[in-house]
């Protein structure tokens, strides 16, 4: 049987988008059937449509409008897309990620920067203070 979280952060399904949502932000048992249940919330890796619709049925938002506010500012989300830490208060225990868009884009050399260099994963997060933020790395080499 397949990951499709280890999937999408390898850099194999380039056509999907993958959702963290955090049990104190939706708490809802079904959602376990759609993806993968992590310490403190749900994973869920879906083709794009379908998952930016989930997004938004999740979250109230549209996720590329909530992707292009939360590129304004640079944080941390965690490689398993699972947590972050707000850049907000990096130190402050009471900020925690109450979900994560992720989508992964193919190596383009013609770009040049981190694209040049493999896979990259574009993820972005909301504390729960409210502050959008996001992060973006290659996709490693295994």
């Amino acid at each position: 049987m397949t990951d499709p979280r280890e999937e999408f952060l390898a850099g194999e399904r380039l056509d999907d988008v993958a959702l963290f949502l955090a049990d104190s932000y939706v708490s809802d048992d079904r959602l376990e059937q759609f993806g993968e249940p992590v310490d403190d919330g749900i994973v869920i890796v879906v083709d794009g449509e379908r998952g930016r619709n989930a997004f938004q049925a999740a979250t109230g938002m549209q996720a590329m409008q909530f992707a292009k506010s939360a590129m304004e500012l640079e944080g941390i989300i965690d490689d398993d897309l699972a947590g972050g830490s707000c850049p907000e208060a990096p130190d402050d225990d009471e900020h925690a990620v109450q979900f994560v868009f992720a989508f992964a884009e193919a190596q383009n050399e013609d770009v040049g920067g981190i694209y040049a260099d493999g896979d990259v994963i574009h993820a972005y997060a909301r504390c729960t203070c409210g502050t959008a933020y996001s992060d973006k790395w290659n996709v490693p080499d295994v």
